[in-house]
């Protein structure tokens, strides 16, 4: 008698203007035995979770308001503030982010806010950052993805959190500066 086994991989991110992603995959397959569930269950979901990952990268369409255009990125930094005197390098390939502009950033504006808040919050070397950026994605600060920002977001404060403590408790960005 088969086992039918049934997973499924989802994943939502927040994006600009109030909007969101979601991409979602299943799939149904047999096994023989019990003694095969888990490890078609661990193949399973590095199956699933690679395709998700890669599918839920690409944008697509964002609603249109005042916040957002077409290529899904803000004309703001996500505290009601225009771009501009960005503090990191500029992608190695000359341009800016993804629309071309010098002070655009590929992740979302409120992921751009919290990389500036973090750095200036905890005193980081920015050049520190940017080769942090370029060893684990192979790219500057600015180039990064909303899914490799989240990444990058979440070593600054794993690497903050054991040097950055108050009353015991980990410095922390306020949330009104753009958490994401």
């Amino acid at each position: 008698m088969a086992i039918v086994l049934e997973a499924n991989y989802s994943k939502k991110l927040g994006l600009p203007g109030y909007s969101s992603h979601q991409f979602s995959v299943t799939l149904r397959t047999e096994v023989a035995d019990l003694s095969q569930v888990e490890a078609e269950s661990a193949r399973l979901h590095t199956l699933l979770q690679s395709s998700v990952d890669k599918q839920i990268e690409k944008v697509g369409y964002l609603p249109q308001n005042g916040n957002s255009n077409r290529n899904g990125r803000g004309n703001g930094n996500g505290n009601g503030h225009p771009n501009g005197n960005s503090r990191f390098t500029q992608p190695q390939n000359g341009g800016g982010g993804a629309n071309g502009s010098p002070d655009a950033w590929s992740c979302s504006p409120k992921q751009k806010q919290y990389i500036l808040d973090l750095v200036e919050q905890h005193q980081l070397d920015k050049a520190k950052v940017e080769a942090l950026a370029q060893e684990r994605f192979g790219k500057s600060v600015r180039a990064l993805n909303k899914l490799e920002a989240s990444g990058l977001i979440e070593e600054l404060k794993e690497k903050e959190g054991s040097n950055g403590r108050q009353n015991g408790r980990p410095n922390q960005p306020s949330p009104a500066a753009g958490a994401r």
